[in-house]
C-alpha cells in the first residue's frame, strides 16, 4: 500500500488529501498508516513527504533548495494593493468585495481580485443571501502552500505581529486580529461548488490493459 500511495503522490499534478488517495485504493486500506510509513522512509532524504492544507505532496528537502535556484521561474510579484487585499481576505474570510474596501478604506480594482484568483491564492467561496447576492472570497490551498502554512491556525496573531513591528504598539483597547479559523458571523450563503477532482499527469490507475 505504501508503494501505491507513493505512486499516486508522485504522479499527481498537485497535493492529494487522504480521502482522494483512498478513493484509488482498495476499500478498507489504512491510508494514514501508509502515509506515516512513507514519511519515515523519506525522512532525511533529498525528497520529503509533507502535509499542506490537509493534503500530501513530495517536495525537495528545504536544505537542498539552493540546487534548484537556477531552474526556477521568476515568481510574479504582488502589488501593495494585492498584498493588502490578500491579508484582509485571509483574516476576515469569508468576505465580500464591499467588506474588503471597507477595511482598506479605498476601493479596489477588479484586476486586483482577478490576479489573486488567477494565481490561485483566493477562491470564490459562496454568495451571501442578502440583496444583490454578493460573492464572498476566501483563501485557497495555494495560499497556504506559498506561505508554508499547514493551516489557517498558523497565521500570525496580534502578539507575533507586534513583535515583528507590523502593528502599532499603541493599539486601541479591545483591538483583536480577526481569527480566520473560525466561522465568521455572517448571513447564510449559498456555496459555490468546485467539483474538479485531482489532476494527474497520466492516469495509470484508470488505464486497464
Amino acid at each position: 500500500m505504501e508503494r501505491r500511495v507513493e505512486a499516486l503522490l508522485f504522479a499527481a499534478a498537485g497535493p492529494l488529501s487522504a480521502a482522494e488517495i483512498a478513493r484509488r485504493l482498495p476499500e478498507g486500506v489504512d491510508v494514514g498508516a501508509a502515509i506515516s510509513g512513507l514519511r519515515k522512509r523519506y525522512e532525511g532524504r533529498g525528497v520529503e513527504l509533507e502535509c499542506v492544507a490537509d493534503r500530501w505532496r513530495f517536495r525537495t528537502a528545504p536544505d537542498l533548495a539552493f540546487l534548484m535556484t537556477e531552474e526556477r521561474e521568476e515568481p510574479r510579484r504582488l502589488s501593495k494593493a494585492a498584498l493588502e487585499t490578500l491579508a484582509i481576505i485571509a483574516y476576515h474570510q469569508p468576505v465580500t468585495r464591499a467588506e474588503i474596501e471597507s477595511v482598506r478604506g479605498v476601493s479596489i480594482s477588479r484586476g486586483t481580485l482577478d490576479l489573486l484568483l488567477e494565481m490561485g491564492f483566493v477562491r470564490l467561496r459562496g454568495r451571501r443571501r442578502t440583496p444583490g447576492r454578493p460573492v464572498t472570497y476566501a483563501t485557497a490551498d495555494r495560499f497556504l502552500e506559498h506561505f508554508g502554512l499547514a493551516s489557517l491556525y498558523d497565521l500570525p496573531g496580534a502578539a507575533e505581529m507586534k513583535a515583528a513591528g507590523l502593528l502599532d504598539l499603541s493599539l486601541p483597547t479591545g483591538f483583536e486580529v480577526p481569527d480566520p479559523s473560525r466561522e465568521a458571523d455572517v448571513e447564510e450563503e449559498d456555496p459555490i461548488e468546485d467539483g474538479d477532482g485531482p489532476e494527474f499527469a497520466q492516469d495509470f490507475v484508470g488505464n486497464e490493459r
